[in-house]
């Protein structure tokens, strides 16, 4: 695996030398040697290639990669350029939209969030073409699960944006006296409207971080 750089491949190294991490390693052997998995094997760990440890300013989790072709790029919530926009990220966009006044953009790519300072981890980091959560027993919890334990570690003052049941369940693994954690349903069609629409926490973000004399984020993604 090429370095990761940006701090990572020295904080993440006890994983990757852990022999569950191996395990997961040779599970993904197999299946992408036999099953189309997404995101490529080459996009796996975007989120931590666009953003260094030191300049995460906030987290969003998402469960698993979407499974259908020219999706998945392994960033959560992302699709590739020219992509039709998935309901739950046309659901973010609305929100920031009522929450900041920043028209919703036609392009799904997220990368440049990743670069602002946003880790977008998926809590499950591969996923078998058409198979909804299929590689969710693999080992990935342990995995994503430590890398949340670490960056409340080692970062200061940093935002989790948690969405739903399955991210909002990471809570005990933060550390809420040095962080802001931000909670509510998820941007999917099915629960949106259970808490997610009106949660502003784009704008919180944004005064949290000026708050600890961190730069805000710019959400903008039509520039």
């Amino acid at each position: 695996m090429k370095p990761l750089g940006g701090g990572w491949d020295e904080a993440l190294a006890p994983l990757f030398n852990d022999e569950r991490y191996k395990k997961i390693r040779e599970f993904l052997k197999y299946e992408y040697s036999h099953n189309i998995i997404y995101p490529d094997m080459y996009d796996l760990y975007n989120c931590f290639r666009f953003t260094p440890l030191d300049n995460v300013k906030a987290v969003i989790l998402g469960q698993d990669p979407y499974h259908e072709p020219n999706q998945a790029h392994g960033l959560c919530f992302s699709v590739k350029k020219g992509v039709a926009l998935p309901p739950s990220l046309q659901n973010i966009y609305k929100e920031i939209e009522t929450d900041l006044g920043i028209k919703e953009p036609a392009c799904g790519d997220l990368t440049k969030w990743a670069t602002e300072g946003i880790l977008l981890l998926n809590t499950t980091l591969t996923v078998k073409q058409h198979v909804a959560n299929s590689h969710s027993k693999c080992g990935w919890g342990w995995f994503t699960d430590e890398v949340i334990k670490i960056i409340s570690q080692k970062t200061e003052n940093t935002v989790f944006i948690l969405w739903g049941g399955n991210a909002r369940s990471k809570v005990p693994l933060i550390d809420g006296k040095k962080h802001l954690i931000l909670q509510c349903a998820h941007p999917s069609p099915l629960s949106a409207y259970n808490g997610f629409f009106g949660c502003k926490h784009f704008s919180k973000t944004n005064e949290y971080l000026k708050s600890h004399n961190k730069p805000p984020i710019d959400w903008d993604l039509n520039n």
